[in-house]
């Protein structure tokens, strides 16, 4: 089984749908994304982009809201806060690490900092 995105005109994805192996694959039986895409655009239309799972298409698992970026061929989760910045693996890193304590935090925006959550 494969997935696929589709993407709007922003390159935002709309849905991801699960795909049957035999509608993936080519000629020679081999796995194509190509032959997916097409069958999905076929299907529903549009334009649709492989994924994985595993993170080994694209960096990340497509999710609704996603971005694609043709650049980093990678698809990108929506920023959670402003503050934040993508690194080269299409992940948001905040501008300091989290402690690496066995304590919990949580992000606070407004000082930019980790705030030790307290039950």
């Amino acid at each position: 089984m494969a997935h696929f995105a589709q993407l709007n005109a922003e390159n935002l994805v709309t849905q991801v749908i699960v795909v049957a192996n035999q509608d993936t694959t080519d000629s020679d039986g081999m796995e194509n994304e190509a032959v997916g895409a097409a069958f999905c655009a076929n299907l529903l239309g549009g334009t649709w982009k492989q994924t994985s799972y595993n993170a080994r298409i694209r960096k990340n698992y497509a999710g609704i809201g996603y971005k694609y970026d043709a650049t980093l061929d990678a698809y990108i989760p929506p920023q959670p806060f402003a503050s934040w910045t993508l690194d080269d693996n299409a992940q948001w890193k905040a501008p300091v690490d989290m402690p690496s304590d066995d304590k919990r935090y949580t992000w606070n925006e407004e000082t930019t900092s980790w705030d030790e959550v307290t039950e």
